[in-house]
């Protein structure tokens, strides 16, 4: 197959949607099929997989509200003239932005096969940033987005069937792996872990993520206090960054803030760590969970996503109910109050992680795909101007 992904986020840019669309195209391109991507240029670039796919970069703007992130802009000229010259079998969009509207317009104009993906719950955010009376707006238009396209892939069957009690059809799961040569405990390193702590025996509290309203800090910073109650030499290390940080410093200046970190930094951070604090209540999947599961840390988490998909309440991590901070609190007062169960729960979690193929993912992907191919489903029996009022 040729497949043409569309994306307004991709590396070096450091989020969930962007590695995971790292990893798929590596995995299509090892499986011997060709690609395109169409992404929005960022303000540092880098070179991925040089010489071994097709890359076209369109302009971009900041994203409002969120740091770090571009929307692409429509670019539909620049398409229309990539497709006619290489016309892929079928355009993969994974984002609903300015770029991935122009590309669902232009790919249905030429009778190109479309598949979506649906990777992150924007229309949610807005209760975190007062604007809470636009999410059913907001989700009425990815609702109508998707549904022009023949499949959308959610990472978790649970999304799949939320996405469909709201109407979007035709989904389809493509779940996440992990890296587990990468993350890993061997990846521990004591004089980084000295840094942070006074005695080899403290334990360190770990959260990695944005750095943001949306991702429940103050669930998190209440879960390690609990902690601390039990154990007062406990640190708390954030790893990223993120509107919140200025504020977090300088109300807590004990934390300690690390800011975004890559590769073996990333890996070497989680190892280091004891306990994985996962409070967001508004992700798709969560790929920072299984990293830290394949890292060999003890995990509290609500129960729903990539915690719902594979973990198991006090086998390999500790679930809170989604939503009940109470809960959550408690889970991360029991692992204060019971040394011996972060351990126990840290060696199986990696255990688990190391069931979680990211080739397997690919493999996955791909058959969906050619599946959707060999039916010929379409959706080009709406009319094309109603998809400009989207």
């Amino acid at each position: 197959m040729r497949i043409a992904l569309v994306t307004e986020t991709y590396p070096p840019e450091v989020n969930g949607v962007a590695m995971t669309l790292h990893r798929l195209v590596a995995g299509i391109l090892s499986a011997g099929h060709t690609m395109q991507v169409v992404r929005s240029r960022q303000v540092v670039e880098s070179s991925h997989f040089e010489g071994q796919l097709e890359e076209l970069l369109v302009g971009s703007l900041p994203l409002p509200g969120y740091d770090g992130l571009r929307i692409g802009m429509p670019a539909v000229g620049r398409l229309k003239c990539l497709w006619k010259r290489q016309r892929p079998d079928v355009v993969h969009i994974a984002t609903e932005g300015p770029l991935g509207c122009a590309a669902l317009w232009m790919a249905r104009r030429m009778k190109i096969s479309v598949v979506s993906s649906f990777h992150t719950n924007f229309h949610s955010y807005g209760a975190h940033y007062g604007v809470g009376l636009l999410q059913g707006v907001s989700f009425a238009y990815l609702r109508a987005f998707h549904n022009y396209t023949a499949a959308t892939f959610a990472p978790t069957r649970a999304i799949c069937d939320e996405l469909g009690g709201q109407g979007v059809r035709h989904t389809r799961v493509m779940s996440r792996g992990v890296d587990c040569e990468l993350y890993q405990p061997a990846a521990r390193c004591e004089k980084l872990r000295a840094s942070w702590i006074d005695h080899a025996n403290a334990l360190v509290v770990l959260y990695v993520g944005r750095i943001a309203q949306e991702k429940n800090m103050d669930c998190a910073i209440r879960g390690f206090y609990e902690i601390k109650r039990s154990q007062p030499d406990a640190r708390f290390v954030l790893v990223g960054d993120g509107p919140m940080r200025a504020e977090l410093e300088q109300a807590h200046c004990e934390f300690i803030f690390t800011g975004f970190q890559r590769g073996a930094d990333l890996a070497k951070c989680y190892a280091s760590a004891d306990v994985f604090l996962f409070p967001s209540v508004t992700e798709t999947f969560g790929n920072v969970l299984t990293e830290a599961m394949a890292s060999g840390l003890a995990c509290v988490a609500y129960d729903y996503a990539a915690a719902r998909e594979y973990a198991s309440n006090a086998v390999n991590a500790l679930l809170a109910a989604k939503g009940d901070e109470g809960g959550f609190i408690a889970a991360a007062n029991r692992l204060a109050n019971h040394p011996g169960l972060v351990s126990q729960l840290g060696a199986a979690a990696r255990d688990l992680a190391m069931q979680l193929s990211w080739g397997a993912v690919v493999r996955a992907y791909l058959a969906d795909t050619s599946a959707i191919l060999q039916e010929g489903r379409s959706v080009m029996d709406a009319p094309l101007h109603t998809l400009e009022t989207i």
